[in-house]
């Protein structure tokens, strides 16, 4: 799959990269090949290029080893233990996120405008600024102004005070080019996640504006009020119900499967559910325990312990369930993951974050329903019984002034299973409070990533001499 998106959007750079040519060459132009792409053979690869590399690829897989979601059954040193290094993230930034994210998106944007095909502007722009908090997040001040200019060959750092700005500044655009009336040409079936139904994207685009306020709760220059204040008037327009969640649809097929199934195949080196998660979910009798995880092959649930030495056989402990995209080598006549859609942000997250901005403004007592309401949306959301959710919801402490924070992140740990936003808020929050894995490269949880071996070479910068121990700029905690 990532060998022919690859093959797409190359090619699309290519196409476009040749309408500079100046006039006098026109004669040579050949009329029956053309110099754009349009934009409904654009969003498409772009959509499932952010799936594969952003939303999964190494940001998701190093946020899930690295919150102890998941685990690998390899001999260390891994990506698990800590083990990352410059050449290791080259690929994200040189190909995932550059060229084949932020580039086509750009072209596409300015295509959109040009053309007042507003509604693939709207998405365009959404998009953008999704990938671009994604990469600020793990690499603190990263090139956004000058980046993807040929007037710039070693494009300038931004901040990431001032990425956050562009990110809201970005998600405003696209707000205002939804809500404009529909284009005669517009997204419909070319739209892998919501088919161009502009509701459900400006839904998403104001939750995504909540996300991206509570994560500055702590930043420097901020206040958590002032934070919490925004967010809850951008939820007010969010995600209302489940059916407004969004995610990445997949046909199952060979070439168009959800990211997670072809890397927890048997042979891609026993992902499996982790521990930690496994048994804080059998220990809180959690009725989402048999959605995330598969049984393993005697029979039970168990999870790998981070870092542990491998073991002949992976299939002693849990899988990643179906519902999420996994493989079932236990039952390997369920072929159900392939096909599963791949989550990207819900309704239970933007009621966590009210709920979390609600405490911050209100205190326990006003945030408790919202915290209840968002625990039930998730369990809804994976098919969990009404009378199970009661049982559950009942059964956790009375949200206080001293628990509330670490009670709220706790359960949208779960809630954002595989989602890199666990990550985030682990770094924002420092909850669910972590232990380091075990035969750990460093003696910490990284903090960031290294900047790419690429941009050491061909773009020095003051910034490159951060380490993975450094925090990022929000990262006040």
């Amino acid at each position: 799959m990532k060998k022919n998106i690859t093959i797409i959007i190359t090619a699309f750079c290519i196409l476009l990269i040749g309408a500079g040519c100046k006039k006098f060459l026109d004669i040579n132009k050949d009329p029956n090949h053309t110099l754009s792409v349009s934009e409904s053979l654009q969003l498409g690869p772009i959509e499932k290029t952010m799936a594969g590399n952003t939303v999964v690829g190494l940001c998701g897989v190093d946020a899930a080893y690295w919150t102890q979601q998941v685990s690998i059954n390899q001999p260390t040193p891994t990506a698990e233990t800590y083990e990352i290094f410059p050449a290791d993230v080259d690929g994200t930034w040189s190909y995932s996120l550059y060229p084949a994210t932020f580039q086509n998106l750009k072209i596409m944007i300015a295509q959109a405008e040009a053309a007042h095909h507003y509604q693939y502007a709207a998405i365009g722009k959404a998009l953008y600024a999704f990938n671009l908090a994604v990469a600020t997040d793990f690499w603190n001040d990263i090139p956004y102004s000058q980046a993807n200019n040929l007037a710039f060959s070693k494009p300038k750092y931004d901040s990431q005070q001032s990425i956050y700005h562009a990110v809201q500044s970005l998600l405003d655009s696209a707000l205002y080019y939804a809500q404009k009336p529909a284009s005669a040409i517009a997204p419909s079936t070319d739209d892998f996640i919501y088919g161009g139904d502009m509701t459900l994207w400006t839904k998403f685009i104001y939750t995504l504006k909540a996300r991206y306020y509570m994560r500055l709760t702590k930043a420097p220059g901020h206040t958590a009020a002032a934070q919490a204040d925004s967010a809850l008037a951008a939820l007010q327009n969010g995600f209302g119900a489940n059916s407004d969640n969004a995610s990445i649809a997949y046909a199952g097929s060979a070439n168009d499967q959800n990211p997670w199934y072809g890397g927890t195949l048997p042979g891609a080196g026993g992902v499996v559910v982790a521990k930690n998660l496994v048994d804080g979910l059998i220990a809180n009798n959690d009725p989402r325990l048999p959605v995330i995880a598969n049984l393993n092959s005697g029979g039970t649930y168990s999870g790998r312990p981070s870092g542990a030495d491998p073991v002949p056989d992976y299939t002693v402990f849990s899988t990643i369930g179906v519902f999420f995209g996994g493989s079932n080598p236990v039952n390997s006549n369920d072929l159900s993951g392939a096909a599963a859609p791949l989550i990207v942000a819900t309704y239970s997250e933007a009621l966590f974050l009210k709920a979390e901005a609600t405490f911050i403004k209100q205190g326990a007592a006003a945030a408790a329903p919202i915290y209840q309401a968002a625990i039930a949306a998730n369990m809804a959301q994976l098919g969990i019984s009404a009378t199970d959710q009661n049982t559950y919801i009942a059964s956790r402490p009375v949200l206080t002034a001293a628990n509330a924070m670490q009670q709220i992140i706790g359960e949208k740990y779960i809630a954002d299973f595989l989602s890199v936003e666990a990550y985030d808020d682990w770094r924002r929050t420092g909850f669910p409070v972590l232990q380091l894995a075990q035969n750990p490269f460093v003696n910490y949880i990284p903090r960031r990533w290294p900047y790419p071996s690429s941009e050491l070479l061909a773009n020095p910068q003051p910034q490159q001499s951060a380490t993975t121990a450094d925090h990022v700029w929000w990262d006040a905690q």
